[in-house]
């Protein structure tokens, strides 16, 4: 048996579509023999915080028509001993997780949620469901203004270490979308979460 395995792009796209890019079906049909196309490669490691997989191209020389490819390694492996450039792989269309051509589809969310925002850690790790965020003027370039929170969060919680997180919009909305309607509001926009709800409400800032 290999010591790696090779994941599966199109449920890693699903379960995380606003950071994981992944190409859209239409530019993963145009791919040709000849082509190179990226797939990631998982592998065990003792280290618990070190990487479990490789990112590589693949040359491919063979498409039945059916979703299942043939192709030939095009990089040599870092961490993996039993694979090799030149290795003949079978492989699917949903391993694929980069072509290289262009996708002209503009399904591109990674990019489009790439601006950051402060979220609690509420959100981020414990998961709980946004209840309260606003929008002031970005402190830097890639600041999209936002400040997101669970709302239930006290003055002795964000008086401990490692409370508030700066991250990209689209790692926030892997956890809770139901903000994507607002994220194009105006800087001084605040809004509170109805309870029970996956809908919010406008707050006056001087109520």
């Amino acid at each position: 048996m290999p010591s790696w395995s090779l994941a599966n792009g199109a449920e890693l796209a699903a379960a995380n579509k606003y950071t994981f890019y992944r190409p859209s079906a239409e530019a993963i049909g145009r791919v040709a023999v000849g082509d190179t196309v990226k797939l990631i490669f998982n592998y065990d490691n003792d280290n618990p915080d070190g990487w479990t997989g490789e990112r590589m191209w693949v040359l491919v020389d063979y498409i039945d028509g059916q979703g299942h490819f043939r192709g030939r390694l095009d990089n040599e492996p870092r961490h993996i001993n039993d694979l090799h450039a030149g290795d003949t792989l079978e492989f699917s269309d949903f391993h694929i997780i980069q072509v290289e051509h262009d996708d002209s589809s503009g399904g591109d969310l990674v990019s489009r949620y790439h601006p950051r925002c402060y979220v609690s850690a509420r959100v981020l790790y414990d998961r709980a469901p946004i209840g309260y965020l606003y929008r002031e003027a970005p402190e830097q370039e890639d600041d999209s203004g936002w400040r997101i929170f669970a709302g239930d969060e006290t003055d002795e919680y964000f008086a401990g270490e490692d409370t508030v997180f700066y991250i990209s919009l689209g790692a926030v909305l892997n956890r809770d979308d139901a903000i994507l309607p607002l994220l194009e509001a105006e800087v001084d926009s605040i809004f509170e979460r109805v309870a029970g709800s996956d809908a919010f409400v406008a707050v006056n800032a001087d109520a």
